[in-house]
This record gives structure tokens, C-alpha cells and sequence, in this order.
């Protein structure tokens, strides 16, 4: 299935974010890899006017990690956080290190898998299974 095509995508085509300001984090990297058949919510990273937007949308809380902030948007089908987990480097970096798949920013399989790595929750561990066998990366 296209991007263009899943619901969650088509949430984010709403949103109208400046592609140069944003990330698809999370999950969203296997999905668009074709790792993952589905997902349940979409997870960016997003600064400057990117930011401001979804802010506009929506109260800012706080994250569930207590790392930075974010907006929950769409009954929380999608989450724009100001930073992402400690240790995944700073937001700049991350956007700037983007992989464009159909348009769309995603993190990096790459970044993904060093993110999820240090997540080590059992879901994550499944998550970098997947990446490894995609990359061909030795398990660890």
C-alpha cells in the first residue's frame, strides 16, 4: 500500500507540516520499509514552524518519557513531540538526516534501530529483529 494511502498518512497530509521542519519517528520507519503491515499511531519530531503548527492545534503537554514536549492530535492517532528520546540526538540533526520515502521524512532504518536498541522494551526488541534482518545487520 502506498503511503498516500494509509489512514495515518492521510492524517498527516492534513496537517500540511513544512517537510524541511519534521520527522516520522517511532514505528512509522518499518511501516514505510514494508516491515510492519500496520501501525497504530504516528510519531514525528518536529521544529521551527512545524512546531508551531500542530501547537496551533492543539494544548502542548508533556511527554509520557518526561523528555521534552509534545501534541497529541486526532484522538491521538498522531503525536508531535518538540524532542525525542534521550540519546537520539538533538532535533536538527535528526531532520536533517532524513529519509525521504514518497515524499514523507522518516528517520533512518539505521537511527531506528540504534533508538529501539537502547529502548529494550519487548516490543522494541521485536521491532529490531526486523531491522537487522532487513539490514543484515549481525544480532547482538
Amino acid at each position: 500500500m502506498a503511503l498516500s494511502e494509509h489512514r495515518l498518512f492521510r492524517l498527516l497530509e492534513k496537517l500540511a507540516l513544512p517537510a524541511g521542519d519534521f520527522i516520522v519517528t517511532g514505528s512509522g520507519p518499518l511501516l514505510a520499509h514494508g516491515l510492519k503491515a500496520s501501525i497504530h499511531d504516528l510519531d514525528l519530531v518536529a521544529r521551527g514552524k512545524a512546531w508551531e503548527l500542530a501547537a496551533a492545534r492543539a494544548p502542548i503537554v508533556g511527554s509520557k518519557s518526561g523528555f521534552g514536549q509534545r501534541v497529541v492530535l486526532y484522538h491521538g492517532a498522531v503525536e508531535v513531540f518538540d524532542h525525542w528520546l534521550g540519546g537520539s540526538g538533538d532535533v536538527n540533526s535528526m531532520i536533517e538526516g532524513a529519509e525521504l520515502i514518497e515524499g514523507v521524512p522518516f528517520m533512518s532504518l539505521r537511527d531506528t534501530l540504534r533508538w529501539k536498541r537502547r529502548l529494550g522494551r519487548a516490543k522494541d526488541l521485536a521491532d529490531v529483529r526486523l531491522i537487522e534482518r532487513y539490514l543484515s545487520v549481525p544480532a547482538r
